[in-house]
């Protein structure tokens, strides 16, 4: 009976991550507040820079730090079943990591809004501001001076997340393989979702960021 209990709690929380996951922040900001769909303008994308694009930093604002908050619970909720793992940290270890895959996923394959999503940035940030802390505030901080010089939001994703695991293997040492493995695959997964702002970026069609505020698409 014990044996049922702990495989259910450990499915339980694997789904219930995919729904924290799934909860789209800015489609639902949109459609409350301003009754539209985010995705139907600018880029297309339930994500936060879109969602300061089209509706302004007051909606944008909130659903970037939901989003990161989302990523973060998900990794947290892994302490619920930590117990069952006794003391196999390894397999702890990779217990969170699929997690972190897991709640990303629900973001950018939301099943509560047809499966159509954002790109997993901030989920993204959240999660590695769980499981790398002090790492994901140098990637911040390396996002924010990018994005200052620049003004692509994506160039900034795009540097942070190619910085990403050389940073957690060269300065912090970091010797949990799944964790690195984990650090490889989310940078290389931020990357590759940004290849249609690579392409625009090369054809010098890519939207400028700025911090002030300035006069949404839609009012």
């Amino acid at each position: 009976m014990n044996y049922i209990h702990v495989d259910f709690i450990l499915i339980a929380v694997i789904i219930l991550s995919y729904l924290i996951g799934s909860i789209p922040t800015a489609v639902w900001v949109g459609k409350r507040f301003y009754g539209i769909d985010v995705r139907d303008y600018g880029s297309g994308n339930a994500g936060a820079t879109n969602t300061i694009r089209v509706l302004g930093h007051k909606a944008g604002i909130p659903v970037f730090i939901i989003d990161v908050i989302k990523g973060f619970i998900a990794v947290e909720l892994t302490y619920l079943c930590k117990s069952n793992f006794g003391n196999h940290n390894e397999i702890f270890a990779i217990f969170k990591v699929v997690l972190s895959f897991i709640v990303v996923l629900g973001h950018v394959f939301p099943i509560f809004a047809g499966f159509k999503g954002g790109k997993g940035i901030a989920t993204s940030f959240g999660v590695v501001l769980a499981l790398f802390t002090y790492p994901a505030l140098i990637i911040l901080a390396i996002f924010l001076i990018t994005l200052l010089i620049t003004h692509y939001v994506s160039v900034s994703s795009i540097t942070a997340a190619f910085i990403f695991p050389f940073l957690n293997i060269f300065v912090f040492n970091a010797n949990e393989w799944a964790y690195l493995i984990f650090a490889i695959v989310i940078s290389a997964f931020v990357i590759f979702t940004h290849r249609k702002n690579i392409i625009r970026l090369t054809k010098g069609e890519e939207s400028k960021f700025f911090f002030k505020k300035k006069e949404p698409l839609i009012k």
